[in-house]
């Protein structure tokens, strides 16, 4: 599955990866190759990568990492998912 993440600055991430999670409005959800399509707000919270992902060495400041998965700290933003594209415009 596809992984783009925007912000207002540039695009922070792009590429392949396993799996998403991200923190919607209505709590925590998880995205899968094949997912059916969705839109959703997104709060305060982790957007969380899984996956041998590579980030650009001008954003590794705004990623962390728990061990199994990359984070990227959000204050709020937008998810697109469909045909395994996965969209975040993210604060």
């Amino acid at each position: 599955m596809f992984l783009e993440i925007v912000s207002p600055e540039a695009i922070l991430f792009s590429g392949d990866v396993e799996a998403v999670t991200v923190p919607g409005v209505d709590g925590e959800f998880q995205m899968l190759d094949n997912h059916a399509p969705i839109v959703s707000l997104l709060q305060e919270g982790n957007v969380k990568i899984k996956g041998d992902i590579t980030i650009s060495d001008s954003f590794k400041d705004k990623f962390s990492n728990d061990g199994a998965d990359t984070l990227l700290a959000i204050a709020s933003g937008t998810i697109e998912l469909n045909d395994n594209k996965i969209i975040i415009l993210a604060d």
